[in-house]
């Protein structure tokens, strides 16, 4: 069975709900100076929902960096004091209309939700999780380090031209050019 095929079902079984077929090129837009005004409300609406219960709100992915083509989804690392206790958290972004659409147990314990009405997609891990970490230096790597920012949002433009089966199948493609960059980032004593 082939890699791509393997990640399906995998996908397929984290899902909640019906996944949805995209069956098309990926659109990325240029840089919008709106995209951090969208995860502000999108904050203040988690932090409305959760309180203290929210360890730490922040904008990642390509929309989090200023010159980054980007598909228009905002994405949002939320830090619970774990995420794997639905009932300590999930009642509250339900209520303030997140829909939990992934649910990761064996990849630190990851849960995503969509938005109320904003393109978004919100991250869920537990303190402590090391993907919070390396989310955060790839998003600062890229924001202070403008080849490989354009290495990565050249990649992306490739990419983006193929059709795609389903939106993940592009994510994963560009795993590679994210190791090489992550390999550049962590041998950096100086990032942060």
């Amino acid at each position: 069975m082939s890699e791509a095929s393997d990640r399906d079902k995998y996908m397929e079984q984290v899902t909640v709900g019906k996944r949805e077929l995209h069956n098309a090129e990926i659109t990325l837009n240029e840089y919008d100076t709106n995209w951090p005004v969208l995860f502000e409300r999108e904050a203040d609406r988690i932090r409305r929902a959760l309180g203290s219960k929210a360890k730490l709100i922040e904008h990642v992915g390509s929309t989090s960096v200023p010159g980054l083509c980007a598909k228009p989804i905002i994405d949002i690392l939320l830090v619970v004091e774990d995420s794997a206790d639905e009932p300590s958290y999930i009642p509250d972004l339900e209520a303030a209309g997140y829909i939990l659409r992934i649910r990761e147990p064996d990849w630190y314990q990851h849960r995503l939700f969509k938005g109320p009405d904003t393109d978004i997609n919100l991250h869920v891990f537990s303190e402590g999780a090391s993907e919070i970490e390396r989310m955060l230096r790839f998003r600062d790597w890229l924001r202070n380090h403008e080849s490989d920012r354009q290495l990565y949002a050249e990649t992306k433009r490739k990419l983006a031209k193929r059709k795609w089966k389903y939106i993940q199948n592009y994510a994963d493609a560009k795993t590679e050019v994210v190791q090489e960059i992550m390999e550049r980032a962590y041998s950096d004593v100086h990032c942060p």
